[in-house]
């Protein structure tokens, strides 16, 4: 695994985890981690399960006992770090967005067409939530009939003071881009693996609130305090992203984005209306899914609100028993299981690093469309 604070934490949690609640037909093996600082990067190992570590993350790709290289990095080093690896015959699991750019992004889909024997998967997590899948499953059997409408929401508060210090989510160098990447790209992600289209032009707005900040002198997660002496730098991502879409089958999407949404920690909302019905999620709910049949009698017709832990539900068989449920941890160990089971059977386990790359093309879209005044912009390839 390259990198092992926030995203790091959580993988490392799951490859500990999967082998011990679902049968695999590999069994992980936590050989090796990298970061920048060998003193840190030593803690990690201890802390996370890790056997070894090393501060430089091309030696990974020598060694004989690493079968897979988990990227767990700011976006600028993903594409360097992905191509190598997959050049040296490893798998790769890559976290969300695929790439700063849409050529980054190509080079990387090139690497992986290049490489067919190795999977190539980026970590778009919150597909694996049960309640989302199970409205993916419900779409795919057409429970809702034809989409009409589709809504993904992804709101937070961290940014909302102006005296947080400034971060790498800060910085476009390192970011690629601010809300609209960083949480909005879930939630384009979720609103196209739920419907099953995807989309297909934008028109778009980016905000950025707060232009300079603290420099930051240290940092616990995404928190951190800023430098005694009151150094400030600029912020140069947007804080907020809002855009109209339209879906391959015909309907229209609405998305927001924004770190600036008081009293909101973390709420992802997705619903989906169709000809004949309805889903609603909301991740500060996770464990439910509600489900509108407009087919039902008259009088009788309204949400049902469905909790997502029977064992018929996706993934929930294997963990506790009915009622009893999950949480934000849970969807990266579903991740690794789906993707050791896609490396046993010699398949590739979607999000591929295509539909990463559709993903970021929505999202370099967006960025046009924003920079030309909300012009409708089609997505491109």
């Amino acid at each position: 695994m390259v990198g092992h604070a926030f995203m790091g934490l959580a993988h490392s949690h799951a490859w500990q985890t999967a082998p011990r609640f679902f049968d695999l037909p590999l069994r992980p093996d936590l050989a090796v981690v990298a970061g920048r600082d060998a003193q840190r990067t030593a803690a990690a190992a201890e802390r996370l399960g890790w056997r070894t570590s090393t501060t430089d993350w091309r030696e990974l790709l020598a060694r004989d006992d690493v079968d897979l290289v988990d990227i767990c990095t700011p976006g600028d080093t993903h594409a360097e770090i992905a191509i190598a690896a997959l050049q040296a015959g490893k798998h790769v699991l890559c976290e969300k967005p695929l790439a700063n750019s849409v050529a980054e992004a190509e080079a990387m889909v090139a690497a992986a067409q290049a490489a067919p024997d190795q999977v190539a998967m980026v970590g778009y997590s919150y597909r694996r939530v049960p309640a989302i899948a199970l409205a993916r499953r419900l779409v795919a059997e057409g429970r809702i009939g034809t989409v009409r409408h589709a809504r993904g929401l992804y709101l937070q508060d961290w940014l909302s003071d102006p005296a947080t210090p400034l971060s790498w989510r800060l910085d476009k160098a390192k970011a690629g881009s601010g809300s609209l990447g960083d949480i909005g790209a879930h939630v384009i992600d979720l609103v196209q693996f739920i419907t099953g289209e995807h989309l297909t032009g934008v028109s778009a707005q980016l905000a950025t609130f707060v232009e300079e900040r603290p420099v930051a002198s240290s940092f616990d997660g995404l928190s951190g305090v800023g430098d005694a002496g009151g150094a400030t730098g600029p912020v140069t991502v947007d804080d907020a992203a809002v855009f109209t879409s339209r879906l391959s089958g015909g309907g229209l999407a609405l998305f927001e984005a924004t770190r600036f949404a008081l009293g909101r920690r973390n709420a992802i909302r997705v619903e989906i209306n169709g000809t004949d019905g309805s889903l609603a999620f909301d991740f500060e709910d996770m464990n439910v899914l509600h489900v509108y049949d407009a087919h039902d009698p008259a009088g009788l017709q309204g949400f049902r609100r469905v909790y997502v832990t029977e064992p018929e539900h996706p993934y929930t068989g294997s963990w506790w028993p009915t009622g009893h449920g999950l949480g934000y941890e849970h969807a990266f160990t579903h991740q690794v299981v789906d993707l050791v089971e896609g490396i046993a059977a010699g398949a590739h386990p979607a999000p591929t690093f295509a539909d990463g790359l559709q993903v970021q093309r929505v999202l370099d879209a967006v960025e046009r469309s924003a920079a030309d005044d909300a012009r409708w912009t089609p997505v491109e390839g």
